[in-house]
């Protein structure tokens, strides 16, 4: 059996600690979508605001690799779970879902835009969900829950890759 090189055993470290899955994962259960919100009454697709609210309220759920359900979420199955409960379908990868909707400068950012990072700097790994000007809710696997955070903030703002709008 050969060992591992340093380099091999740092990358694989590197992949368990981004902490997103962007597997092709469906829950099982795949969740069934609830009724759309009577706010927006009139029309068959949720706002944006309506899913940045149902998003906010999974805060405190436990990060889980490969979770795509309320008992645990990694980052691309929580923004696939919330979308499915306000009847939008949408991939499980993270490149998958960076290929979506259209373009939305950080200007420009609504809350249910989709806010994508490369962790490592180089590839598309984290997604999140936009609820205001700066900030976003997504599940990431440091400190390992569903939380808030800054898009502008030292951390995220260097890794940031690429918004796109998939409701209005």
């Amino acid at each position: 059996m050969a060992s591992r090189s340093p380099l091999a055993a740092s990358l694989a470290a590197l992949i368990v600690l981004s902490g997103c899955a962007s597997g092709r994962a469906v829950p099982r259960p795949f969740p069934t979508p609830r009724e759309p919100s009577t706010r927006g009454a009139g029309t068959s697709a949720p706002s944006g605001a309506a899913i940045a609210e149902l998003a906010l309220s999974f805060r405190g759920v436990p990060y889980r690799a490969g979770g795509s359900d309320p008992s645990g979420f990694d980052c691309s199955g929580f923004v696939q779970y919330v979308f499915a409960q306000r009847g939008v379908t949408l991939p499980r990868a993270v490149g998958d879902l960076l290929a979506l909707g259209r373009p939305v400068a950080l200007e420009k950012v609504t809350p249910g835009d989709l806010v994508f990072f490369a962790i490592d700097g180089r590839v598309p790994s984290h997604v999140g969900i936009v609820v205001d000007k700066d900030r976003f809710v997504h599940a990431p696997s440091s400190r390992g829950e569903v939380r808030v955070e800054r898009i502008g903030s030292g951390y995220w703002k260097p890794r940031l890759v690429g918004i796109r709008r998939v409701v209005r």
